[in-house]
């Protein structure tokens, strides 16, 4: 109980619901590896260091007069965009612009979704056993009840509100094959769950190629009860922009958009006319995949040099690699070479043998980190 003359918002504090923040824990070792002569390698967030594509800077710079308020639902010329994208990189067929919703970044929309669509504590979430920590950060915000679960055929008889799942995957990189995908629709549409598809790595595929729920060949052409997100920060290095979307069945996007037009959560206007011109342009995305592809391949053979394993690792822009010890171990003995990673263990209990190693360095670092990785110890 809080004490006499505290604030009663003191009392039930949003932040209890909520885990702890998980980097904060690396911080420590970032320390470590910051000591290293030749300064830190960071492979642990995996934030585009890259520069922005010119064609999207001069569309911010030509649109940053802009006096007026924006549009939650985004502008006929941004919705056409990702309408046209959809279609053009994730196969999809017969969308209309009253299918997307601009978001102010993935993780923002990601962490508001469960409780934009009135989900609480009746009701079941269930995301991938090894995943993205937003996906749990927002059910617990809703006071939902969480599951990890990949095989949806383990949870029995209940009957989720809202399913996760994230292919090409965050931490682990793996792509869900089309008769994976075809299953889990079939097995959200039995049970009136909602299937949200995070494919912000939809374009990052290695050895793999991956597929949106959106593509026929998954969902029939019928995306009811289907949502995809997608976002551009790692395909365009637009992270700092906050750029990405919603999309899929009408209705649901017709709820979101509602209740955010409510909230006042609406992508700025010049940050809608950039994002609609990245949409429009591949050649850049192309170039982007060129530089991660040697990156990778690089990082990918100095640490299998080393004596890593690295498993599934088809595409996203990330190397789940493992000594066979505990990630934290792995985790200093890299530290103790200038080296930066993600514990595993940062995105599940089933992660706690792993490290998540970004691919999204300079290619200086990468030289660096490669060359570190050779060295004996």
């Amino acid at each position: 109980m809080p004490s006499p003359g505290a604030p009663r918002w003191a009392a039930r504090p949003v932040s209890g619901r909520l885990p702890d923040f998980p980097w904060d824990a690396l911080v420590p070792m970032g320390d470590r590896a910051r000591a290293h002569p030749d300064g830190i390698v960071d492979l642990s967030v995996g934030t585009p260091v890259d520069p922005t594509p010119a064609v999207v800077r001069q569309a911010l710079a030509d649109a940053s007069d802009s006096p007026g308020y924006p549009l939650t639902i985004g502008t006929p010329a941004l919705r056409a965009s990702i309408v046209g994208w959809l279609e053009r990189r994730a196969g999809a067929v017969g969308l209309e612009p009253r299918q997307v919703l601009p978001s102010v970044g993935s993780k923002e929309l990601i962490a508001g979704l469960a409780t934009h669509l009135g989900l609480g504590p009746g009701d079941l979430v269930v995301a991938p056993r090894l995943a993205y920590p937003t996906y749990t950060v927002g059910a617990a915000l809703a006071g939902a009840r969480v599951v990890a679960a990949d095989a949806l055929t383990s949870l029995g008889p209940e009957s989720p509100t809202l399913v996760w799942i994230n292919s090409p995957s965050n931490p682990t990189g793996q792509v869900l094959p089309v008769e994976h995908l075809r299953k889990v629709v079939a097995w959200c549409r039995e049970r009136g769950a909602l299937l949200v598809s995070d494919e912000c790595y939809l374009e990052s595929g290695w050895d793999a190629e991956p597929v949106s729920v959106l593509h026929p060949d998954v969902c029939d052409g019928d995306v009811t009860g289907i949502l995809t997100v997608h976002s551009l920060s790692k395909r365009s290095n637009l992270a700092g922009y906050r750029c990405a979307f919603v999309a899929g069945d009408p209705t649901v996007v017709a709820e979101l958009t509602a209740v955010r037009k409510n909230l006042g959560l609406m992508l700025p206007g010049p940050m809608q006319v950039a994002m609609a011109a990245a949409l429009d342009d591949d050649a850049h995305v192309a170039e982007q995949r060129e530089r991660y592809a040697a990156r990778r391949t690089a990082l990918r053979d100095a640490l299998l040099g080393a004596g890593f394993t690295v498993d599934h690792s088809q595409g996203a822009l990330y190397l789940w690699a493992t000594r066979d010890e505990p990630c934290w171990d792995t985790v200093a003995w890299l530290a103790d070479r200038g080296i930066l990673v993600a514990p595993g263990d940062f995105y599940g209990t089933a992660g706690t043998r792993h490290v998540r190693v970004a691919i999204t360095a300079t290619d200086e670092r990468v030289g660096a980190a490669v060359a570190r990785l050779g060295r004996p110890a």
